[in-house]
């Protein structure tokens, strides 16, 4: 079969969202990665640090709340006082970096998934995985990956 002859093809809803994004038609298309307000609970660090460097330190995360570490593709939360939990911040969906953190949860603006801040659970779909959890050292007041 030639090319000519081969049915035409369809986009996928992926591919149209994109496109129209690209065309600056997508203000209404909600991604995590806007540049929305910074949450009253959590916000989002832009630095990346090298293995071992410290990622923050424990004042910088809030208790019952978290911070979203976009480069790095963490969030730390501190679900008790002097508790500190990291997991992906890639959301277990369909792989967007989780927005903020507030109100007890890890939330992903892309869909609406919020998972719990003390265990990455699922608190609210359309995700089914929790967030997996990240090896976070305490270093008196520092707090390092790995």
């Amino acid at each position: 079969m030639t090319a000519s002859a081969r049915s035409p093809k369809t986009a996928s809803r992926r591919t149209v969202v994109a496109a129209v994004g690209a065309l600056g038609l997508g203000g209404a298309v909600a991604a995590c990665g806007s540049d929305d307000a910074e949450p009253p609970e959590g916000r989002i660090e832009e630095e990346t640090p090298e293995g071992g460097e410290e990622l923050a330190g424990t004042s910088d995360i809030p208790e019952g709340g978290g911070v979203v570490f976009e480069n790095a593709r963490v969030v730390v939360t501190q679900p008790e006082p002097g508790e500190f939990r990291a997991f992906s911040a890639v959301c277990t969906h369909q792989g967007c970096v989780v927005r903020d953190v507030s109100d007890g949860t890890i939330n992903c603006a892309c869909h609406g998934s919020r998972f719990a801040i003390g265990d990455g659970s699922v608190v609210n779909g359309p995700a089914e995985q929790p967030l997996p959890e990240e090896a976070l050292t305490v270093e008196g007041d520092s707090l390092r990956l790995g």
